[in-house]
């Protein structure tokens, strides 16, 4: 299970990691310090060292230095949360990188106190794609990531340092997503088609899928596509549409408690280490989040281990 979330976390990263980003600015004539750039404190930070290669490779270095921009910049931890060493950043090509890394960026200076007291608030970046922030008080989220440290000034604008590495939806919706990753999803790409709500996840949305990979529907008692496609499409409709709410729901939008589903019932959350969810109809085993926040076009994939079940 961790083998194949590995490579599609690292194949859905490394195939979008390119063209513009950070920027810098000018020094004061006066004796104060000039203040850094923000290409001078992804330089000299130690916890940036895989930003600044994603950057360097990407040959954006001077583009840190002018403008006026908030920077949401994954710590080392993010990128090795995502599976991506120095190694494997220097051996993507400049475009491949520039995707993401225009993703983290706001053409505007934007402190933490600017940003709205709201849930998911879009936000277009320097990619011309668009990030959902949400901020209850001192708590700050984009696309699910974590802002762990926010306002680190610069010359030029502010950095938030974040916990993982935001993917724009290069692939597309939800269903074009889970077609690209057909390693984990190509069960659930049979059921759907099966259940005839291609149209539906592809539609404008927004909407949240607890995608069960796989594995999940092998050891559901569909051991082969073959058994997918011979389900009864009515049944199979009922048991998908539990596992969707329609509306954005990144993991940080999650509280302990019942979530309606576009089935008509109740799944149960449950945050702990982790985040679990159970439906009613799985005798109090819960599914575990694999892999949070996919972005698509029309909303989010949290990949699970287990398919949700209604009751009976």
């Amino acid at each position: 299970m961790k083998k194949y979330l590995q490579q599609f976390r690292a194949s859905a990263l490394l195939a979008l990691l390119a063209p513009a980003l950070f920027l810098t600015g000018c020094n004061d004539d006066d004796d104060t310090p000039a203040q850094p750039t923000i290409a001078e404190v992804v330089n000299t930070n130690a916890d940036f060292s895989l930003l600044r290669a994603a950057v360097t490779k990407a040959g954006l270095g001077s583009a840190l230095s002018s403008g006026n921009l908030t920077v949401f910049a994954p710590n080392n931890a993010a990128f090795q949360a995502a599976g991506l060493t120095e190694a494997n950043i220097n051996a993507r090509s400049q475009a491949e990188l520039a995707a993401v890394l225009q993703y983290h960026v706001i053409n505007a200076r934007t402190p933490a106190a600017d940003l709205p007291e709201a849930v998911n608030t879009p936000v277009t970046t320097l990619s011309n794609g668009t990030v959902y922030v949400t901020k209850a008080g001192s708590n700050v989220s984009v696309n699910g990531a974590r802002v762990v440290q926010a306002d680190v000034a610069a010359s030029n604008g502010v950095i938030h340092v974040i916990d993982r590495v935001l993917l724009p939806p290069l692939a597309g919706n939800i269903v074009q997503t889970a077609v690209a990753n057909s390693d984990n999803f190509s069960y659930l790409v049979a059921a759907v088609q099966r259940a005839n709500l291609a149209g539906t996840l592809s539609g404008p949305g927004p909407l949240t899928v607890f995608a069960p990979v796989n594995q999940a529907f092998i050891a559901a008692g569909f051991a082969t596509i073959a058994d997918i496609q011979a389900a009864e499409p009515a049944a199979l409709a009922r048991i998908l549409t539990y596992h969707v709410v329609p509306s954005r729901v990144y993991s940080t939008n999650l509280v302990n408690g019942n979530v309606l589903t576009a089935q008509g019932s109740n799944v149960s959350i449950n945050l702990g280490t982790g985040v679990q969810v159970t439906g009613l109809g799985n005798n109090g085993n819960a599914a575990n989040v694999l892999l949070p926040n996919v972005t698509t076009t029309n909303g989010v994939i949290h990949a699970i281990d287990r398919v949700l079940l209604p009751a009976n």
